[in-house]
């Protein structure tokens, strides 16, 4: 048996392991196609090109419903989705009510948020296990938008009438232009912008929500008086007043809080005790949201024992009604944070369940989608939503099959707005406030993620940190804004300060590692092999290539080739009638540069000058389409660098090297086995 079947490879391909196979030979080996480029002309003609079945591939597409519905089977999905649909709708009553507490706005705008965006997402969604509607934490987001605006009451009965119909009206702005942002973001195919959102900055900005959020609901829960405050450590000031306040604290609403506490967290962990017992959990906010209507009806609550009430719910639907755009200048900011926080969860959340269940989700979709519940939701007078965490799981664990489980949701939240919303005009704000912290428990056990990231990764953990105390001092707004730019800040420092190594060959092997990992590794006599480890830009490229020159001065020194020649190379090149008397050989690992900027590749063409002068050739080897590409765009290919000195890979690279000398490795032969 010979060598090439020993190697488990085709004899006619494996001397091509041997030689120094370049670019421009494999392009003649692989028939390699060019491009075909365009004319805008073309181009516009492409997408503009309609038929029959393109029409109907955009139309399903564009409204999902049509493409799943005719298919819906009864049999197999009616009873799973009206389990699941009805036990979310009844989820969202007290979500719904609690979030518009967030918001600032009466609770029944909470139950409109939780109406029309399940229709809206019913006909344009691709995901069956989400569940849309109001979020708590863009609820904060606007909550503290609107907070603004109580700062302005006096106090009279007409003045805080005037005050909630402003944070009404502001709320809805703030939705329709998230809307409208996010349906801009779509027509841009923008769809990847919240992959700015890190998960250090999403978690350290959630953290800080929780606590913002807690602080807020002390005064409800304990029935002082606490002033609503906005700008820098808006938060710290808030709870400096209930601290001070303690002395004037309703016993009547602590005799709430702390009995609904109890009722909600022993519900909870009983639920968890004994989830693999009962097909569905029990949901424990509705039994303390009718236990509390009840006893606060029966005990006057509000009359004798001076504990805040939910008010007026008025029943049916308002009109549509275009909102006034009058303060887009002061909410431009707001809208813009809340559309992306609102889109970047709804997209994790839908690749989370996609994996989960092997399902299809389009990411741009659902971003219009998003778009339109915001837009025309805002018009029915809801504040911005996103999907819920809690609902989407609950809806999944009870078994939802598709869509229709939102539509029942939306029947169910229907049938409270026109029947039976005015049972709850009684129930005791301290209920929804209990409510309100005790889930946000979840993401209070975030600060887990301190001692996993300072085990993994310290800057990570900079930036998680960082994202915490810029929303906890700036707000919730002007902190994410923080945040994010903190993180580029950290991402510019990550690749700036990127390092490159010296790679020594693996003997019996065609591969190449850091010779300061691995104790095998053996620098290639003559040859200096340098890997770069990010992309090479403005920021780092002095950097780079000052270290490159380095290592070839002391490859130079410390490996030299013990050999020079000048004659021809035994191995076929299509440059083989060049004479080649280098006395070193330097290769240059660029597989892990994705980029290079018009800097870079000066710099980069700057260097190959220097070396060639003092007598060393340079070799690129792994080099991405798109870096040779530019590279021979700006005319450092052919100009400076041959094409006959790019490889693909270091192995072949190495091997052209070695065939300009007199006496190759005897480690690196023909009977090296591939990595």
């Amino acid at each position: 048996m010979d060598n090439a079947e020993q190697n488990g490879l085709h004899p006619n391909m494996q001397p091509y392991l041997t030689v120094g196979l370049d670019e421009t030979q494999l392009d003649v080996l692989g028939e390699r196609v060019g491009k075909e480029s365009l004319t805008v002309l073309e181009r516009v003609k492409a997408q503009c090109w309609c038929s029959g079945p393109r029409l109907k591939s955009l139309l399903l597409g564009f409204f999902p419903v049509l493409s799943w519905l005719p298919q819906y089977s009864i049999k197999e999905n009616a009873i799973g989705d009206l389990v699941s649909g009805i036990s979310v709708g009844v989820i969202h009553l007290p979500q719904g009510m609690a979030n518009a507490m967030l918001v600032g706005v009466p609770p029944v705008f909470g139950l409109y948020t939780s109406l029309y965006p399940l229709i809206i997402y019913f006909i344009f969604g691709t995901s069956q296990h989400l569940s849309m509607g109001t979020f708590a934490l863009l609820a904060i987001m606007l909550g503290s938008v609107t907070a603004n605006v109580e700062l302005l009451s006096n106090g009279s009965e007409e003045s805080k009438i005037d005050v909630e119909a402003a944070k009404i009206n502001m709320a809805v702005q703030i939705t329709f232009l998230c809307g409208l942002i996010q349906l801009l973001l779509y027509l841009l195919q923008g769809g990847g912008v919240c992959r700015w959102l890190s998960d250090a900055v999403i978690r350290g900005y959630t953290t800080a929500a929780a606590l913002h959020v807690i602080i807020l609901q002390l005064p409800l829960m304990t029935g002082i008086a606490a002033q609503r405050y906005t700008g820098l450590l808006a938060s710290v000031w808030t709870l400096k007043d209930v601290l001070l306040g303690v002395t004037t604290a309703v016993p009547g609403a602590l005799s709430v809080s702390g009995v609904s506490m109890v009722i909600l967290i022993g519900g909870k962990m009983l639920n968890e005790r004994f989830k693999n017992k009962i097909p569905i959990a029990i949901p424990w906010e509705l039994i303390l949201i009718v236990l509390g209507t009840i006893l606060s009806v029966q005990m006057d609550l509000s009359g004798q024992h001076r504990v805040q009430v939910v008010g007026h719910i008025p029943s049916g639907l308002s009109p549509p009604v275009l909102p006034s755009l009058s303060q887009v200048r002061e909410l431009f900011i707001p809208a813009l944070c809340a559309a992306l926080v609102g889109f970047s969860f709804l997209s994790a959340m839908g690749s989370v369940f996609a994996r989960k269940h092997s399902s299809h989700v389009d990411p741009s979709q659902d971003l219009l989608a998003l778009g339109l519940c915001n837009t025309i939701g805002a018009m029915f007078q809801c504040f911005a939503v996103s999907c819920s965490f809690s609902r989407s799981m609950v809806q999944d664990s009870i078994g939802v099959k598709s869509q229709m489980a939102g539509l029942v949701s939306a029947l169910v939240i229907l049938t409270i707005l026109l029947k039976i919303g005015h049972l709850f005009e009684q129930l005791p704000k301290a209920v929804l406030a209990v409510i309100i912290t005790v889930n946000l428990q979840g993401m209070l056990a975030q600060f887990k993620d301190v001692c996993v990231l300072w085990k993994a990764d310290r800057l990570d953990l900079l930036v998680w940190t960082a994202s915490l105390l810029s929303t906890l001092v700036f707000n919730l707004d002007l902190g994410l804004a923080v945040a994010i730019v903190f993180s580029l800040l950290i991402l510019i420092y990550r690749t700036q300060h990127s390092s490159s190594v010296v790679l020594g060959h693996i003997p019996g092997t065609d591969c190449y590692r850091d010779v300061g990992l691995y104790s095998q590794a053996q620098k290639v006599p003559g040859v200096t092999i340098l890997s770069c480890s990010s992309p090479i830009y403005f920021a780092n490229s002095d950097v780079v290539f000052t270290e490159i020159r380095q290592a070839v001065s002391r490859g130079q020194k410390e490996n030299p080739a013990g050999v020079h020649r000048a004659g021809l190379s035994s191995c076929p090149s299509s440059s083989s009638d060049q004479m080649w008397t280098d006395s070193h050989c330097l290769v240059l690992d660029l597989s892990l540069v994705n980029f290079m900027d018009s800097t870079a590749m000066k710099a980069l063409c700057k260097v190959i000058e220097e070396l060639e002068v003092h007598g060393v050739s340079v070799f690129l080897a792994t080099c991405p389409e798109n870096v040779s590409s530019q590279l021979q765009t700006q005319g450092c290919i052919p100009d400076v660098l041959p094409g006959s000195r790019l490889f693909p890979s270091v192995h072949h690279a190495v091997q052209r090297c070695l065939s300009m000398m007199a006496k190759p490795l005897e480690e690196i032969n023909s009977d090296e086995s591939q990595c």
